[in-house]
């Protein structure tokens, strides 16, 4: 690393924030003595994204959310580590001089993210919540708590900006905001949402949901910076977190438990069976169409080769899996989106409108390279097609786009399809026999369940362990002296029966 050529703190930040032209400028970056909030999380990226703000003449102070309740899971404060990211964001901002202050925002995620994502894993289908906790946590619900010594909103006077790149997300993938923003060329400019300089750390694909009011008071400290860069700062200001292992994963439920444990404890059982896709025949069960995702690795007892999950069938309860990671089936080229939302909401994607095919770049996970694609509207919407086909596409994830690296916008993925030939052969024991499936329609849709809104204003009663999930504030911190209030009666009846609200009880 110290070979690496860093420039110094200041005039690094200052061609961040200035890529732009010069006539915006003065009207959409922050001024000397504006107000700054940083929200930080306790990982390295927070910590320098706070530094290159502290080297600027700003009122800066930091934020850091807790958005889950670890009583939840275990009936004590112990197990999450919010507590450490807590200690180690006081640690940064005591060697910054800057005043910091922890939101508990555990019950707006619950209710906003966590309830809506239950929804969509309990159908079979796979939501993305990182890009609704930007959308409804991050920029909604951190945006309407963060404390203001007045009472003039900075987000209409525009006095005061959110420097939002690592922004403290203590419940799923913790990974520093690389992003980047620049301005368009109008007479009155509008912010852009564009690629880090890290394609591998670049999170545009994660904030592609957010609004264009939001992203007009967000800056991006760290976006023109790799992640190697990010640490040789850290470490060239003693920053304590420098050496902070990098988090991935769902952080509440500990390192030893599996995704599909975790849920298991939320969404009821629902055994199916688990066939082969090319000849029907059952080679296991699941546990819920919730337990599998398209594209995961199917572990199946005394089932010598791997499998894959390449599709679903709500009706029948269904996983269909394929032997090999690269088997044919688990390619999709073609995609409907619903939900689309462009950033700039008053504009779509360029052409569409007037009938024309856009040419662009889109992306279904974080990590994916952008891949070419081409976008139109027929008479049944929005029709994603990639250049090259992708493995593993589930409804109910996120498809963004792009025009180079500008981040337009994104929808959740409807039905995914492939369009063309496919050919594979129909036992692993038959090196000659193969055959071709040419689909001119949604091959792969009727194997997979469509994307359903979830009701985010009624939160579904669940069995078992749901009994908790189920009170209005979200928590069971909060919930757990009302159950315990019940008479035993109560807690029978409210356990045995599926649709009685919570209200009901009280």
């Amino acid at each position: 690393m110290s070979a690496l050529r860093i420039p110094c703190l200041k005039a690094a930040f200052k061609r961040c924030i200035s890529r732009n032209y010069a006539t915006a400028a003065t009207r959409t970056l922050p001024q000397p003595g504006d107000k700054v909030i940083v929200g930080m999380s306790g990982g390295v990226d927070s910590s320098v994204a706070a530094s290159l703000l502290a080297e600027q003449d700003f009122d800066l102070s930091a934020v850091f959310m807790r958005n889950w309740d670890t009583r939840d899971e275990s009936g004590t404060d112990e197990g999450c580590e919010w507590k450490k990211d807590w200690e180690d964001v006081q640690r940064v901002c005591k060697i910054l001089d800057i005043p910091c202050q922890m939101i508990d925002l555990s019950r707006e995620y619950w209710n906003r993210v966590f309830e809506p994502s239950l929804t969509v894993w309990e159908a079979g289908l796979t939501p993305n919540p990182d890009v609704w906790c930007n959308r409804e946590i991050k920029f909604g619900a951190l945006l309407e708590r963060l404390p203001m010594e007045d009472e003039k909103a900075w987000f209409a006077t525009g006095n005061a900006f959110l420097a939002v790149l690592y922004m403290s997300l203590l419940i799923f993938v913790r990974e520093g905001h690389y992003a980047r923003k620049t301005w368009s060329n109008h007479p009155r400019p509008r912010p852009q949402l564009r690629c880090a300089k890290d394609p591998i750390k670049d999170q545009s694909y994660y904030l592609s949901s957010i609004s264009e009011q939001s992203l007009a008071r967000t800056l991006f400290p760290i976006g023109n910076f790799t992640k190697g860069e990010v640490r040789h700062l850290a470490k060239k200001h003693d920053l304590p977190t420098a050496e902070r292992p990098e988090s991935m994963g769902l952080c509440f439920i500990g390192e030893k438990t599996r995704f599909r444990d975790f849920l298991s404890s939320y969404l009821p059982p629902n055994p199916g069976p688990i066939c082969d896709h090319v000849t029907q025949q059952r080679v296991g069960t699941h546990q819920g169409l919730w337990s599998y995702t398209i594209g995961q690795k199917a572990r199946i007892p005394g089932m010598s080769e791997k499998l894959f999950v390449s599709g679903k069938n709500e009706d029948s309860n269904t996983i269909f899996v394929v032997p090999g990671g690269d088997h044919p089936l688990l390619l999709r080229n073609t995609y409907r989106p619903v939900e689309w939302k462009t950033i700039w909401a008053d504009s779509s994607i360029p052409g569409i409108e007037k009938g024309e095919t856009f040419h662009g770049m889109a992306k279904i996970r974080h990590r994916q390279p952008l891949v070419p694609c081409t976008v139109s509207r027929d008479e049944h919407g929005l029709l994603i097609t990639t250049d090259t086909p992708q493995k593993g596409v589930a409804t109910g994830q996120v498809i963004a786009v792009w025009d180079d690296d500008w981040c337009l916008g994104c929808g959740l993925v409807n039905s995914a399809s492939y369009v063309g030939e496919l050919h594979f052969q129909t036992s692993a024991d038959d090196n000659e026999t193969a055959f071709s499936v040419e689909k001119s329609g949604n091959y792969g849709a009727k194997m997979e369940s469509r994307y359903v809104p979830p009701k985010r204003s009624s939160p579904k009663t669940r069995c078992g362990k749901e009994w908790i999930r189920t009170h209005p504030n979200g928590t069971v911190g909060a919930f757990q002296a009302h159950w315990n209030s019940l008479t035993q009666e109560q807690k029978d009846f409210y356990q045995r029966k599926d649709n009685i609200p919570a209200s009901q009880l009280i």
